[in-house]
């Protein structure tokens, strides 16, 4: 048998940027699709005004930092990042709330950095937190469910999309904010009295983070990232959750399947927290990164003032991420530390 020498370094076929973004598309589409069923063709308007936004932003960009334009559209990294911001938003958001997220996105939180590759903040997050932080009534209009009203029709997407209101009579708080907001109702009768909490954590919301999270266990399974952020947010939000329920009193801030099926929570754990820039890098440094971002989002769920944490925490560790990786990066092999002969 004759066997094949090659030099080293030995090195598996690296995948392209478009493939990865590509790939991370294609594991968002359960998510999407499940959105779209609970909450009508809102998500759909969101999804192409952002995307529209989000390319003409990027073309812009590039022309003023004198770069090839088709060659970095070519990698979609921009539309992922509209699709991330468009599926945190309220569905019938106005084009003007979305156009503004995604130019913060692209504009503020990627170019004035250096472009994709040299963000300290995850994009999508920062244009999110832009809008919460300024627009705090848009982006609190969440409709109802379709399991507990009709929802509105494509026309009222393109209403709302202008910037009609036409869809108001629909709206309804969603089961985070009315946790964050009890007063006094023990869990089960909360359950009782408000229709928008389902068998864990609310209708259309149990559906939508599992669709998410099948997206997301393909990922690892494509090996677009590791297990290590995911499995360090979710285990550490569900570890708080547990420690501080108490079985249901007034005080308290929900089980850990509330807090694992309700909101972002697998969207962030699997699609933003995952994201290879503005993250921890080592393995350890994502485990680590992870259930910081966990504990953080049930911090501020609980004693905060915004009930879906994600992007706040997610922004938050982003500062830390260098930190992080400063202190758990492993030695190279066959090196001893430097204080190993003393």
């Amino acid at each position: 048998m004759i066997l094949q020498q090659v030099s080293s370094p030995h090195l598996h076929a690296a995948r392209s940027t478009e493939e990865i973004m590509l790939r991370v598309l294609l594991a968002l589409l359960p998510g999407i699709i499940t959105m779209a069923h609970f909450f009508g063709s809102g998500v759909f308007t969101n999804l192409v005004v952002a995307c529209v936004a989000a390319v003409l932003c990027e073309s812009i960009c590039l022309r003023l930092r004198k770069r090839p334009v088709l060659i970095y559209l070519k990698d979609y990294s921009a539309v992922v990042t509209a699709v991330l911001l468009a599926l945190a938003l309220p569905p019938y958001s106005p084009w003007w709330l979305i156009t503004i997220g995604a130019l913060a996105a692209i504009g503020l939180a990627k170019h004035v950095f250096g472009g994709l590759g040299s963000n300290p903040f995850n994009p999508a997050m920062v244009g999110y937190v832009v809008l919460l932080i300024s627009f705090p009534v848009q982006m609190t209009q969440w409709t109802a469910p379709s399991t507990l009203a009709a929802n509105p029709t494509a026309w009222d997407s393109l209403l709302a999309m202008v910037g009609s209101e036409a869809y108001d009579a629909v709206t309804m708080a969603t089961p985070l904010d009315l946790i964050r907001q009890n007063n006094g109702l023990m869990m089960s009768a909360l359950w009782q009295h408000y229709p928008q909490f389902g068998r864990f954590s609310g209708v259309g919301w149990e559906w939508i983070n599992l669709a998410f999270l099948a997206g997301g266990v393909w990922l690892v399974q494509q090996r677009i990232f590791t297990w290590h952020a995911p499995v360090g947010m979710l285990a550490a939000l569900g570890l708080m959750s547990a420690l501080f329920y108490d079985g249901g009193s007034s005080a308290s801030g929900g089980s850990p399947l509330f807090h694992w099926l309700s909101g972002a929570t697998m969207l962030g754990a699997f699609f933003i927290i995952t994201d290879p820039v503005s993250g921890a890098t080592s393995n350890l440094g994502r485990l680590i990164f992870g259930a910081l971002v966990g504990l953080l989002v049930y911090c501020i769920r609980v004693w905060g003032s915004y009930p879906d944490a994600v992007a706040f925490a997610v922004l938050l560790m982003n500062f830390a991420a260098p930190f992080i990786d400063y202190y758990t990066q492993p030695k190279p092999y066959g090196h001893k530390p430097p204080d190993a002969d003393k």
